[in-house]
């Protein structure tokens, strides 16, 4: 130790897993020491560690609060989209890692990312920040696990291929795989868009990147994720199955490319890593609060999966972002989420004052056919809703669990129903129990119909069609203000059939869906309201 002043002296347990013992790292707040790591007590290293929330942009970043199982690769896959990695260092006993990338912009951007949508790894969310260290100087005979990991990933993105026969430790993932899938689909009778591929395939994990094509006359994407992993799940669950009905047929395989370069956000190509990036060719621009929605949607770097192939029943699937993959379009053919799964919802903490089988009908119509809404006898801040398949419960759930209605924040769960009873002939039901089985309203009916590609989760902006040619803008924002709410934007498309208008909150966007779906606007139009991706 002589001749290196340190704080703190810390030892390290021999064997593969190389645990840093000691006080350093303790807290997530505490400002690291210098620390001295020795490695099988005779190289002496002197490294540095710091905890600075506003750091200095640097190419080395602090990782904290990882899972304690979690490998190098998982740690590395984080950074992979963003550049090169260069060296990482993993302080297993802190539950913490240095990750160092090439180039000083790349960990911008991956900062830049990730602050905006917290990473999971193993369904943890994880905290990254700059380091104080410009450069990450490791013990190499310390780091021999970490550093053989980083040696297999680079070589998978130096010769763009599947690397074989290198070993890395036993407890070391090797990287067998590319993260970037090629998607080709056949059977194309309705289009299929990038927002409908990206919907499908989150379900397996964070999407970074989309770019579609036709080649050969065929619809094609590359789509790239944050880990090999995922791609591996997702091209062992989804190849061969149909997006819609008999149709849209998907066949993937792993792409020989490790990173796809996005120069364009619009409707062909996408990068989620870049929101800023310009349209190109007078192609519509992807509003960069939009990304960030669809960044939060995927619940970045590690939704909870299933991750059993084929085991990806909906009760398998822990809520939200996952199942509005299995139900894309409202028609995703998936392993065990068949058109014939649960399709029966229960609905909890209603507003008993205010809540009607007519007002869920509407709201829960957005995302597929409700055949009968029962709200329960004894029970009246509870109902029963039954959708007409599967995949459309499980999206109307993933969209509508923990929004507000009527002041109050909705719980929806798969119930254990098979049916909505209707009440026995002749018995009095005070009206609580309602079959829209023939209802004209039905958004779905007709296979490959626009709506399918339409389906976004409440936001507070509303996409407005069917409005006859007398109807002007005040005539509207009066309309929707009487609902309650304040109306805060609005813009008429360019032939004045169709708007967008924006209320100032998503609770009140809910309330005036509910109160104007199906209104009657004069000369036989009534007017068709549903939830926009877009801002105003």
């Amino acid at each position: 130790m002589d001749g290196i002043v340190t704080d703190v002296a810390v030892g390290v347990k021999r064997g593969s897993d190389e645990l840093l013992s000691g006080s350093v790292l303790n807290s997530p707040n505490s400002n690291m020491s210098s620390m001295v790591v020795t490695a099988n007590g005779n190289d002496n290293k002197k490294f540095k560690g710091d905890d600075k929330m506003d750091g200095v942009p640097s190419r080395v970043l602090h990782i904290r609060k990882l899972p304690g199982e979690v490998t190098e690769t998982e740690v590395i896959a984080l950074g992979l989209p963003f550049g090169k990695v260069t060296n990482i260092l993993m302080l297993k006993g802190k539950n913490q890692a240095f990750l160092e990338l090439a180039t000083e912009e790349a960990a911008i951007t991956m900062v830049n990312y990730y602050s905006a949508v917290t990473p999971h790894l193993r369904n943890q969310p994880i905290y990254i920040q700059y380091s104080n260290h410009k450069e990450l100087k490791t013990d190499n005979t310390l780091n021999q696990r970490a550093q053989a990991v980083l040696q297999a990933v680079t070589a998978v993105q130096a010769t763009n291929a599947p690397i074989s026969g290198t070993t890395v430790s036993e407890s070391a993932v090797t990287p067998a795989q590319s993260p970037v899938l090629r998607i080709i689909i056949d059977n194309m009778y309705y289009p299929v868009t990038l927002d409908v591929l990206h919907q499908i395939f989150s379900k397996f994990g964070a999407v970074l990147k989309i770019i579609t094509f036709t080649k050969n006359n065929q619809f094609q994407a590359l789509l790239q994720y944050g880990d090999p992993v995922n791609a591996q799940q997702a091209k062992l669950a989804l190849d061969g199955q149909n997006i819609y009905n008999a149709c849209c047929t998907l066949r993937i395989d792993f792409s020989k490319l490790v990173n796809l370069n996005v120069k364009y956000n619009n409707d062909k190509s996408r990068d989620y890593t870049r929101p800023d990036l310009p349209s190109g060719d007078g192609q519509p621009a992807l509003d960069p609060a939009i990304a960030a929605a669809f960044a939060k949607e995927t619940s970045l770097l590690g939704l909870p999966v299933a991750a059993v192939p084929g085991a990806l029943s909906p009760l398998a699937i822990p809520n939200a972002a996952a199942a509005a993959a299995a139900a894309a379009a409202g028609r995703v053919g998936m392993p065990g989420v068949s058109a014939g799964g649960n399709t029966v919802l229960l609905v909890s903490n209603l507003n008993e004052e205010m809540v009607t089988p007519q007002s869920l009908f509407t709201l829960f119509g957005v995302y597929g056919d409700v055949q009968r809404v029962k709200i329960l006898y004894n029970k009246k801040d509870s109902a029963l809703i039954q959708m007409a398949d599967g995949n459309q419960s499980q999206l109307a759930m993933s969209h509508l669990n923990g929004q507000k209605m009527y002041g109050k924040i909705i719980r929806v769960t798969l119930s254990k129903h098979q049916t909505v009873q209707l009440p026995r002939e002749g018995l009095d039901d005070q009206g609580l129990t309602k079959d829209f089985g023939n209802s004209p309203l039905h958004r779905f009916k007709k296979p490959g119909s626009k709506n399918f590609q339409n389906i976004f989760p409440p936001s507070a902006t509303l996409h407005l069609s069917n409005i006859p040619p007398s109807v002007a803008e005040e005539d509207l924002r009066t309309l929707f203000a009487n609902t309650g709410g304040t109306v805060k934007a609005f813009k008429f498309f360019q032939d004045h059939k169709m708007a967008l208008l924006q209320m100032s909150t998503v609770e009140e966007a809910i309330q005036a869906l509910i109160d104007l779906h199906n209104y009657n606007l004069g000369e036989n139009h009534h007017l068709r309201v549903s939830f926009s991706k877009s801002t105003i």
